[in-house]
């Protein structure tokens, strides 16, 4: 599958000097092009383009290179990883699926030839977007020795994995709702093994909050070992500027924060950003063509990590979808429960994050640092009374009032023996017993969502329940089979003929490398009926499907034969056991809060389609066929007579 992406620049594969960014992050400067050399291209039309590289983007490509039919790693455990590493990581990835970067100048220069996918552009920017029935056509500018120049690319959907300021939202005019300009930060990329090694050995830990008479910041530790941070310091222009924020002056803020000065501090990066809470009003729009992904389609506080996990999930949700669309097993209308699925995950995470912000802001406002009151007092100085003196004034007045702020913080007020700094510091006790501070971890969110409507079969007797609104609390994730939800973790035993069996999770079930659905069944009579006619309706429909079944821990120690005779003539099929970790954990079924007698259809991507809790009653070939034509939104007239070997 032809797969190609641009981004507006590359530069996070090469941080050797100290960088000050202009813009905001996601900011997109607008140009003119009357002056610009147009270039005609012989390209064809591209399945997909996708408009920005960073890690939804990538991760998207890795996906739809995978529905390819390509061979790629397994996935790798959860890690506390920096996003650049990552994203390095990802284009490795890429390059070895068989992907070209390429870039405007130098011999991988394309500007002349017709792109046939599997390419990275990198300094390419998209200006204009024109749709059609038959494709969407964008216009991306790149420089070419000194020379501004543009060309035509075509594709039958356009995905738009571009930024918070993305520039294809804008393009199609989809507007964000939410709260905007929460917070103005500058975020400082540094590296000092002084620091980690201290913090290693003496107060190891992954974010500091830290709060002292001198200065203010939030300290991300991404590597201790190799003294990677970022430091991230409120922000108010314009009475403040990037030159406040000099690579010089960034160490002196450092050593600040630190207590201490550092033998090593080299400042990688610097870049103001400002916090956003907002969704897109639409994910998808032009007739199924162009879909907004990650940052493109909302953009969170960074609090609680959901930012980039949710755009990934969105990567994950939308990949075997596009795929199912290319190779003509799925009618365009599934790509419209890319919106349907996502949007209301994306709108409960943004509301979670601002809670989980407005948590970690009790603890300096119970210091007597407000966060409200500072950008109330800056709204004065830019809209009020402050607003006709010079600028010079502006910024000493501003400056004063923070340091009369920050004063809060010495040992003559917050100590116990002072009523006031006593009152505080019980106060902020209280904050931390509770727990009611910034949380990290959020299980039930990151496992537990679930899809109430979509590319998937309800429950028949299923009330859909009214979606659950975030508390900010930790809440633990309770595995289920509900259709939607996210296939439950149980470690199984493969039964095989040979010797070695391998142990896997059942999430290991579901294919990484191909679209395929997974039926799980356990070994009883009418669940091999159902397999079969499974297996007979995926035929006619043009889809993969594998059926697992599903052994009790304790029934078997090898494999049976007798699951080749029930499901043959079809050959795509497993037997499991189940792994237990104890004797008394719950079966399969159980986990699942049904009986042997159930079903579970699972989608791609790991969520579960439909399920069946008792036995399939009347006709199973009937009931699948359903099943099939409502996940694919296709009617059961329209099945192709070409089949697909199974």
């Amino acid at each position: 599958m032809g797969v190609s992406g641009f981004i507006r620049g590359f530069n996070f594969l090469h941080r050797t000097k100290p960088r000050i960014s202009v813009y905001p992050s996601g900011y997109i400067q607008r140009r003119a092009f009357s002056d610009s050399k147009l270039l005609d291209s012989n390209d064809s039309v591209l399945p997909v383009l996708i408009v920005g590289a960073g890690p939804v983007g990538l991760v998207l490509s890795v996906l739809l290179s995978k529905f390819d039919f390509e061979k790629v790693v397994s996935p790798i455990s959860v890690a506390h990883f920096s996003q650049y590493k990552l994203t390095r990581l990802l284009v490795k990835l890429l390059e070895n699926l068989g992907f070209c970067i390429c870039t405007s100048e130098g011999p991988e220069s394309l500007d002349h030839e017709p792109l046939k996918g599997r390419e990275i552009l990198m300094g390419h920017e998209c200006v204009s977007i024109d749709i059609t029935d038959q494709c969407v056509t964008a216009t991306v500018s790149f420089s070419k020795e000194g020379e501004s120049m543009t060309r035509k690319i075509q594709s039958k959907i356009l995905v738009a994995a571009d930024g918070a300021g993305s520039t294809v939202r804008k393009l199609v005019g989809i507007d964000l709702k939410g709260e905007n300009d929460l917070q103005k930060l500058v975020s400082v990329h540094f590296l000092s093994n002084d620091l980690g090694r201290y913090l290693l050995n003496e107060r190891p830990g992954m974010l500091f909050f830290i709060f002292n008479a001198e200065a203010i910041g939030v300290l991300v530790a991404h590597d201790l070992k190799q003294g990677e941070f970022v430091l991230q310091i409120p922000f108010y222009p314009p009475q403040q500027s990037l030159e406040d924020f000099s690579p010089e002056i960034c160490k002196k803020l450092i050593f600040k924060l630190v207590g201490r000065e550092l033998s090593d501090v080299n400042v990688i990066d610097i870049k103001p950003w400002v916090m956003h809470a907002e969704v897109a009003e639409r994910f998808v729009c032009g007739n199924n063509q162009i879909i907004l992904c990650g940052d493109a389609a909302h953009r969170f506080p960074p609090a609680g990590g959901f930012g980039m996990n949710t755009g990934i999930q969105d990567a994950h949700n939308l990949a075997w979808k596009i795929a199912s669309v290319l190779k003509g097993v799925a009618s365009s209308s599934i790509l419209a429960t890319y919106e349907t699925e996502r949007k209301p995950i994306a709108i409960f995470n943004t509301a979670l994050s601002i809670q989980n912000f407005r948590a970690a802001m009790a603890v300096p406002a119970t210091l007597g640092l407000d966060p409200t009151i500072a950008n109330s007092v800056h709204q004065v100085i830019n809209k009020g009374v402050g607003s006709i003196l010079p600028s010079s004034m502006q910024k000493a007045l501003l400056d004063g009032i923070f340091s009369i702020g920050r004063s809060q913080l010495s040992e003559f007020i917050l100590n116990e023996n002072n009523p006031l700094g006593s009152s505080r510091l019980a106060k902020l006790r209280h904050i931390f017993e509770e727990g009611k501070s910034l949380q990290l971890q959020f299980p039930a969110e990151d496992l537990g969502f679930r899809y109430l409507e979509g590319a998937l079969v309800p429950d028949s007797k299923d009330v859909v329940p009214a979606p659950q609104l975030p508390t900010g609390r930790r809440r633990d994730y309770v595995p289920c089979a509900d259709p939607g939800s996210r296939l439950p973790h149980m470690n199984v035993r493969v039964l095989s003929k040979f010797q070695s069996e391998e142990t896997i999770s059942t999430l290991d079930l579901v294919s990484g490398d191909k679209v395929e659905f997974l039926l799980i069944i356990a070994p009883v009579e009418k669940s091999y009926n159902l397999a079969q006619a499974a297996f007979k309706v995926a035929k006619e429909y043009k889809v993969s499907i594998k059926v697992c079944v599903l052994w009790p821990a304790g029934i078997v120690t090898r494999f049976q034969p007798e699951s080749k005779v029930t499901v043959a003539p079809w050959k795509n099929f497993i037997n499991v056991i189940e792994v237990k970790r104890s004797a008394d954990s719950l079966s399969w079924w159980k986990t699942c809060q049904m009986t042997e007698l159930g079903a579970i259809l699972v989608r791609p991507d790991e969520h579960i389609a439909w399920r069946s809790k008792p036995s399939v009653i009347g006709d199973p070939y009937s009931k699948m066929k359903m099943v099939f034509s409502t996940i694919l939104g296709i009617e059961s007239i329209n099945i192709r007579n070409n089949v697909l070997n199974i």
